[in-house]
C-alpha cells in the first residue's frame, strides 16, 4: 500500500460493519493502522467489531436523513459503503438500504461540500455490469439491481472523490490475482471475485493520496498465487 501511514492514522467508517467484506477488510485496515468504526445496526454485533479492533457505532442507516449524514460523517477521511440487503428481506428493505440509505449518505457528503468541508473519501462497493444490468422487472433479484444502478449513476455524476468498486459473484476463496474487466454482466456465474480481493481492494484505496483516474473499477479473479494480487492492485 503506497500512503497509508501518514503522521496521524486515518479515520476510516465502514457502512455495514458486520458483512464479510466488511469484517476482511476492517481486520486489513486495522493492521494498516488506520482508526476505524464499524457502523452496524444489531448491538449484539458489537463485540464481533471489536475483536476486529474497530469501534462499534450503532445506528439504522434506514433512519439517517442527509443532515444526519453530514453531522456524523465530518471528521472521518474514509468512508466504505459495505451495507446492503441484496433482496435478503424483501424489496422494500432492499431499496431503504440499498438505494435511499445510500443516496441519503451521498447526499451527506454532499452538504458537506456545498458548505466547504472537505468530506470523506466514498468508496462504494457495487457489482460488475450495475450500469445496465438488463435484470427483467420480476426478477427477484431487480430491486437490489435498480438500487445500485440509481446510486452509481448518481455518484457518477457527482463532484465528490470516490471509487465504485464492481466485483463479480463474491465468494470465501482466497485472494489469487486480479483483472480489470469491461464493466458488463457475466453471462454466468463462473465469473467470480473473492472476498478477500475486494478487501485488498479497498484497503489499498483507502490509503492511497490520489484515486485512479477511473471512477468505477470492474474487477475479477485471475490466476496468480502469493502476492499477484498485491501486486496487480498496486498498479492499478
Amino acid at each position: 500500500m503506497s500512503d497509508a501511514h501518514n503522521s496521524s492514522p486515518k479515520k476510516v467508517l465502514i457502512i455495514g460493519g458486520h458483512g464479510k467484506v466488511a469484517q476482511l477488510t476492517t481486520s486489513r485496515l486495522v493492521r494498516a493502522g488506520m482508526d476505524v468504526t464499524s457502523l452496524i445496526r444489531n448491538p449484539d454485533q458489537a463485540p464481533d467489531i471489536e475483536a476486529l479492533g474497530s469501534t462499534p457505532f450503532i445506528r439504522d442507516l434506514t433512519a439517517l436523513s442527509a443532515d444526519d449524514w453530514a453531522q456524523q460523517l465530518k471528521g472521518y477521511d474514509v468512508v466504505i459503503w459495505a451495507a446492503g440487503n441484496a433482496g435478503k428481506d424483501g424489496a422494500s428493505a432492499t431499496y431503504a438500504i440499498d438505494r435511499d440509505g445510500a443516496l441519503a449518505c451521498i447526499a451527506g457528503l454532499e452538504q458537506l461540500q456545498a458548505t466547504g468541508v472537505t468530506p470523506p473519501r466514498l468508496l462504494m462497493v457495487s457489482y460488475l455490469g450495475s450500469l445496465d444490468h438488463g435484470v427483467d422487472p420480476e426478477d427477484a433479484f431487480y430491486p437490489y439491481a435498480d438500487s445500485k444502478e440509481a446510486v452509481d449513476r448518481h455518484l457518477l455524476d457527482s463532484e465528490l472523490d470516490y471509487l465504485i468498486l464492481a466485483p463479480a459473484r463474491l465468494t470465501l476463496e482466497p485472494a489469487g490475482g486480479l483483472a480489470v474487466v469491461d464493466n458488463a454482466r457475466p453471462s454466468d456465474d463462473t465469473v467470480t471475485t473473492s472476498r478477500e480481493l475486494v478487501a485488498m481492494v479497498l484497503v489499498e484505496m483507502a490509503g492511497r493520496e490520489e484515486l485512479p483516474q477511473s471512477r468505477i473499477l470492474p474487477f475479477i479473479d485471475a490466476p496468480g498465487g502469493g502476492n499477484a494480487g498485491e501486486t496487480a492492485i498496486s498498479r492499478l
